[in-house]
């Protein structure tokens, strides 16, 4: 296995979750500071706008929009001008905060859910993927997903792979042209590891960040681990950018679970160079 080093980008933030490179440019949500930024290569931030519902999972619809999770709103909100207005309304379907997401090529957006009250202390409970269609109609996507977290659409758009986070597998589906899902499988089991925040290199394998082990490590299908970036903290998420698209961006919590309850920034962004 290939161990990679990491360097510092930016860090003072809160928490920070789905970061996407788009547009020359890095853009992450603070999920506990409820803002969206976007982080140049240098490592100059600017805030987009501020999301008060907690901002998570990041996408761009084929008009270059862009759109982001407001979490316990259980809304996907349309960004213009850092002016919020809401592009679909989950929270009849979704039975806890939403998550992450991943967009298509047609503007089909995949966002999961907690599928309980995480933050209220009740039982782990299975949950769906829902899909926003361009006309804005919502439909379940897949069912029985185990905290479904990040996402990445592979292979062309044949492939959709989610995060389930507690049970620490990266599972597979089929995708056919309509956006319908089907042939659910076992893409990786992370052995203990729970990932998180996902993204997709060019060759198909997966890069996860594992919160709990506090490692970035990228996996090829069947579950064998390449490459790992190593953290003392918590390893949440991840996104493959730069302007040579060889750079592996990491969003890390350098802290203890009391010290993220306390709101202590002691989130940040590293980078690594890996072959993409």
């Amino acid at each position: 296995m290939k161990e990679h080093q990491a360097t510092l980008v930016a860090d003072g933030f809160v928490f920070l979750e789905a970061p996407r490179w788009y547009d020359n440019r890095l853009w992450v949500s603070d999920v506990f500071d409820f803002k969206l930024y976007t982080v140049t290569e240098d490592g100059t931030r600017s805030v987009v706008c501020n999301v008060p519902g907690r901002p998570a999972g990041i996408g761009f619809l084929p008009d270059k929009t862009p759109i982001v999770v407001s979490c316990a709103d259980k809304k996907l909100m349309k960004v213009s001008e850092g002016v919020l207005s809401i592009y679909a309304d989950l929270s009849d379907v979704a039975t806890g905060d939403l998550n992450d997401l991943v967009v298509d090529d047609m503007g089909r957006v995949y966002v999961g859910n907690f599928g309980y009250d995480l933050f209220g202390g009740a039982p782990i409970k299975a949950t769906e993927m829902h899909v926003v269609e361009p006309d804005a109609s919502i439909r379940v996507a897949a069912a029985g997903l185990e905290f479904p977290n990040g996402a990445v659409i592979k292979d062309d758009g044949r492939t959709l792979v989610v995060a389930e986070t507690w049970s620490g597998k990266l599972t597979a589906y089929d995708r056919a042209v309509d956006g319908e899902l089907s042939h659910r499988r076992l893409f990786a089991d992370l052995g203990g590891r729970q990932p998180d925040g996902i993204c997709v290199d060019k060759h198909g394998a997966i890069w996860a960040g594992c919160y709990n082990t506090g490692e970035f490590v990228r996996v090829i299908e069947g579950g064998e681990v390449t490459d790992c970036i190593k953290f003392e903290g918590n390893a949440v998420s991840c996104a493959i950018g730069g302007r040579s698209g060889t750079t592996l961006y990491c969003c890390v919590y350098l802290g203890t679970d009391e010290q993220l309850r306390a709101r202590q920034r002691r989130s940040a962004i590293y980078k690594a160079e890996i072959t993409a």
